[in-house]
């Protein structure tokens, strides 16, 4: 039996700049999502990707002293960076300068003018660059960009524009017949009452003032504007041509389930893509969801650079790792308002649902079955009235998050699953397992008790492998279970009777002290600070510009040459336990792997080691350090103040390469 297709979007990124949290919220959220939808059975197709034309790129090329495309090409890569580092699921990275995709846009551009849609006027009006739109005097905010609240510039330019009017009655009539199609829905009544109601202006969709876009092949003074293009990588990613000869890959997921995107950008995925699509005669996305902001602070500031007030994922993964930060976006989000996020709320919310409810529920439930039964969890079938209520929870739970689901309420979800593992703690303290152990007679009661726990946290953990993989699979793995299916969590009890869980359970979350992390924020901002000061003054600090060390004895040539150097990627890294300093990193040398423990915890996470390219000494004997095998040397400096920065290839170098 074939599996349901289902296609799901988010809105492709610009590539200004590095995308902050709240640009990250966005692929998380739709991650989870497609996560879940395979969970379910689905054949999913999960899009994302990087909107790379306009003027802005032109403008912050030209400041770069670089080209365009070059500009484009380390944001892009940059943005990409982040959303792998995010473990986020997509089928497709598009990018709105592919070839393929280029093509098409020229394609459509000319069919819908061949066919009427798309005509040569003037435009005249105020212009927002950061925004890339034009806007009339009335509708301007004081004077400033509605969008954006920046200042906008009077332009006249020759362009084409796209006929909106032609297609509003149609338009309005399918979202009254398909209540769905916008969501939430005071989004819906936003798009209706401010612009489809009042009247539409035709949308300009060329330009003549910059260079930096898809030319109009017919008219070489024109390059295709920004939404033409960029809207459009929903169906040229899959396969669409505009000439007919759609690929079956398009035919299978188009129309897409799910258009997921910010509110500040639902004007144009609500009312200029459908009428694109209609000119198209192409069917209509079967839902646009635009979800709220991640806002910054007590306060609720919408983040900016010249606020100062930027939180980015790479950096919140620094100090939580990956799956916390996951768990924090998609569960602070309300469904229709805005979330907030700080350090102290992080902070809060690591230390009371991840350390305390869920990782102490795994961690006393794998201490209790190794201390009493040796880590083998067998079920006593001894059951009593308080179990009944501990199991009907754990069998309704999948059910409640479906339904949660269903309607995108993500955070709804995840909290139907904490609940599942707060009653298991509650469970805990109503059973009172360290009691029971006390007594001879009351073993088969004690394993039933932890047999219970066992399968209720299987039950938790394979609901919220969508929404934090890792921690799922860290979970399953130390009680020596797989994730269930949808189908499998209608039954309760296929935890496998005798099985026997990790002798070590591994801490999943420690707890976190609000003022130690604080001030780490701090002295990170600083050194970024500084950093930025020296880049920008072109010039180190002459304080720290230089260091003398005592010579050591000179060597020869020969000496030299019995060190072998090569570029190696570092695969996995952990702390090594009971050391303050040590690290164990993985390394990936050619088509080796060699293990080496480095001195530098202080100045390193696990986190930041992976992936990075580094300088090894790779025929150093073993050493043994820690009671851990040691198979070589990582490349460091170090300054006067005893801070040590890996040595890594200045440009890309393949894992092996020989350092001569």
């Amino acid at each position: 039996m074939s599996k349901k297709p289902y296609y799901i979007t988010t809105a492709i990124a610009y590539t200004s700049g590095k995308p902050h949290i709240g640009n990250t919220y966005e692929i998380v959220l739709a991650d989870s999502i497609a996560r879940y939808k395979r969970w379910e059975g689905y054949e999913v197709f999960f899009q994302t990707g990087t909107d790379e034309h306009g003027q802005k790129i032109e403008q912050k090329a030209a400041e770069a002293g670089i080209t365009p495309k070059e500009f484009v090409d380390g944001v892009a890569g940059q943005i990409k960076a982040i959303w792998d580092l995010m473990n986020c699921s997509y089928d497709k990275f598009i990018r709105t300068t592919d070839p393929d995709h280029e093509k098409q846009i020229q394609k459509i551009f000319k069919k819908l003018y061949d066919q009427g849609d798309i005509y040569k006027g003037t435009y005249e009006g105020m212009y927002c660059t950061p925004c890339e739109s034009f806007f009339t005097q009335s509708q301007l905010v004081d004077g400033k960009c509605p969008d954006c609240g920046r200042e906008v510039q009077p332009a006249k330019e020759e362009a084409y524009f796209l006929k909106l009017s032609k297609y509003a009655d149609r338009l309005i009539e399918h979202i009254n017949t398909h209540p769905d199609f916008i969501q939430p829905e005071s989004r819906k009544n936003e798009m209706m009452n401010n612009f489809l109601l009042p009247g539409l202006q035709d949308l300009c969709v060329s330009r003549t003032s910059f260079k930096w876009g898809i030319p109009v092949d017919f008219d070489d003074r024109h390059v295709v504007y920004v939404w033409l293009d960029a809207l459009s990588n929903y169906i040229t990613g899959i396969g669409y041509d505009a000439d007919g000869n759609s690929t079956e890959q398009f035919h299978k997921f188009w129309p897409a389930d799910l258009h997921l995107i910010g509110k500040d950008i639902l004007r144009f995925h609500t009312i200029y893509w459908p009428i694109m699509l209609m000119a198209l005669n192409v069917p209509l996305p079967k839902q646009v969801f635009g979800h709220p902001w991640l806002l910054q602070g007590s306060a609720g500031d919408k983040m900016s650079k010249s606020k100062g007030n930027v939180l980015y994922a790479d950096d919140l993964v620094k100090f939580f790792g990956v799956d916390a930060v996951r768990y924090f976006v998609l569960h602070e989000m309300p469904f229709d308002n805005d979330g907030i996020i700080s350090w102290e709320l992080m902070v809060e919310r690591i230390n009371s649902d991840l350390a305390n409810t869920l990782g102490n529920l795994v961690n006393r439930t794998i201490s209790m079955s190794n201390k009493y039964f040796g880590g083998v969890v067998r079920n006593g079938k001894v059951k009593e009235a308080v179990d009944e209520e501990l199991i009907a929870l754990a069998l309704d739970t999948p059910k409640k998050v479906a339904a949660k689901m269903e309607k995108l309420r993500v955070a709804d979800a995840i909290s139907e699953i904490f609940t599942l593992f707060k009653r298991c703690n509650k469970y805990i303290d109503e059973t009172m397992p360290w009691v029971l152990a006390k007594e001879e007679d009351k073993k088969a009661r004690l394993e039933t008790v932890l047999y219970n726990l066992t399968e209720s946290i299987c039950i938790g953990a394979s609901l919220l492998e969508p929404f934090m993989p890792e921690t799922a699979s860290k979970i399953l793995s130390q009680l020596s279970a797989k994730t269930r299916t949808a189908e499998e969590l209608k039954e309760y009890g296929l935890y496998p009777d005798g099985t026997t869980v990790t002798q070590t359970p591994e801490i999943l979350f420690a707890r976190l002290d609000i003022k130690e992390v604080l001030e780490k924020v701090e002295e990170s901002k600083n050194i970024q600070d500084n950093a930025g000061t020296e880049e920008k003054e072109g010039q180190p600090d002459q304080n720290n510009d230089v260091i003398d060390i005592e010579p050591k004895p000179e060597i020869t040539y020969d000496d030299f040459a019995k060190l072998q150097f090569q570029i190696g990627e570092i695969i996995a890294c952990e702390e090594v336990k009971k050391s303050k300093k040590l690290l164990c990193s993985q390394v990936k040398i050619g088509s080796q792997v060699k293990q080496i423990v480095s001195g530098i915890k202080a100045h390193y996470s696990p986190e930041e080691m992976v992936g990075k390219k580094v300088m090894v000494v790779v025929n150093l004997k073993p050493a043994t350090l820690a009671g851990i095998l040691s198979e070589g040397m990582l490349l460091c400096a170090e300054d006067a103040d005893g801070n040590l920065s890996l040595m890594v290839p200045e440009k890309p170098m393949p894992a092996g390469a020989e350092i001569q």
